[in-house]
């Protein structure tokens, strides 16, 4: 298994233990559990730069890859629910946009389009990661004037959401209909 590969199975097996702390009930806990989620994102930016760097792209990295950084965001979004911090429909929206840009790549791979993927999804994810992060937290150090920066972060993660979602549809349909 290559080193790419390999941050990518690192990143799977972070998620169960990111949960498992979170809903731990001990001093900093959502401290540790934000630190492994930050370590578990950070491995979505090695993989990737040490694929391309490498050249060592693989048909498992391509599927692995974008499944393990769905299952995290879903993971933190769903234990946000459940703790109070999150709306439940941001986080539907949330989820709703990756399974569907997910079931978009799998039709435009069955039809042999490319929709390459645009700066704004990787806005979106590190919207998506900041404001999880700021809401497991609860805006620390930020919190101690009265910054709602979880807010904020937030907001940007979901506008940035529907946007990258509504740009990968419209990329797909303008190359689907044009054919």
């Amino acid at each position: 298994m290559n080193l790419p590969n390999s941050l990518t199975l690192a990143r799977i097996i972070l998620i169960p233990v990111f949960i498992l702390v979170a809903y731990m009930k001990f001093p900093y806990a959502d401290f540790v559990a934000a630190g492994i989620f930050l370590i578990a994102a950070l491995t979505d930016i090695l993989d990737g730069y040490f694929a391309r760097k490498g050249n060592d792209v693989t048909l498992l990295g391509k599927f692995l890859d974008p499944i393990a950084d769905k299952i995290l965001i879903t993971a933190a979004l769903i234990v946000l629910v459940e703790m109070g911090r999150l709306a439940g429909w941001i986080a539907i929206i949330i989820i709703s946009r990756e399974i569907a840009v997910t079931g978009l790549r799998a039709i435009a791979a069955a039809e042999r389009i490319i929709v390459m993927p645009s700066r704004i999804g990787k806005f979106k994810t590190v919207a998506q990661v900041t404001a999880i992060i700021a809401l497991f937290v609860r805006d620390y150090p930020l919190s101690l004037i009265n910054f709602p920066f979880g807010f904020i972060a937030l907001t940007v993660a979901l506008v940035l959401t529907i946007w990258s979602g509504l740009d990968y549809f419209i990329k797909f349909g303008k190359t689907y209909f044009s054919s």
